[in-house]
């Protein structure tokens, strides 16, 4: 009787610690520690003029007008395979596509509408481009759904003088 009480709360123990250890939501998938931040991205497929983009966005009765930073966007190239058979080794290259995008992260945004103000100027700092929308972010799932969620985005695509949402 004695070793089985010593027995049973090492087992309940040992069994504990394998719990920890298990993965993600039960769905045998690990989790890992990847996670997303809240924001709006801005994709400019044709970013020739634009130089400079601005975001007002209100939700609550306050607003954010966060920093957002434009870099170019590039597309893959194909730099051909060693082979044709299934182990062939095959490359890519990125090469810059003549779009910019950027960023902007918007603490508290919240899963609701928001009305987002974006402002497009060109090298001159003259604003060539103006939209008013609401825009409603949704939540992220960097691990994927059986992991939980993250924190909501949108993202703004600005082609032919207007925009979409996704």
């Amino acid at each position: 009787m004695r070793a089985l009480s010593r027995t049973l709360p090492a087992a309940a123990a040992l069994l504990a610690l394998a719990a920890c250890g298990s993965e993600g939501g039960g769905a045998g998938r690990p989790c890992t520690l990847i996670g997303s931040e809240p924001g709006l991205n801005l994709v400019v497929p044709d970013g020739s003029r634009v130089a400079a983009a601005s975001l007002r966005v209100c939700w609550g009765g306050t607003c954010q007008e966060p920093r957002i930073e434009l870099t170019p966007t590039s597309k893959a190239v194909s730099t051909g395979c060693d082979g044709d058979g299934p182990d062939a080794v095959c490359g890519a290259s990125a090469s810059p596509d003549g779009g910019k995008s950027g960023f902007a992260r918007l603490d508290g945004l919240p899963k609701a509408p928001v009305q987002v103000t974006l402002k497009l100027r060109d090298a001159e700092g003259r604003t060539y481009f103006t939209h008013r929308l609401d825009v409603t972010p949704k939540a992220t799932f960097p691990n994927g759904p059986h992991c939980g969620e993250g924190p909501p985005q949108a993202a703004l695509t600005v082609a032919n003088g207007q925009v979409a949402v996704r």
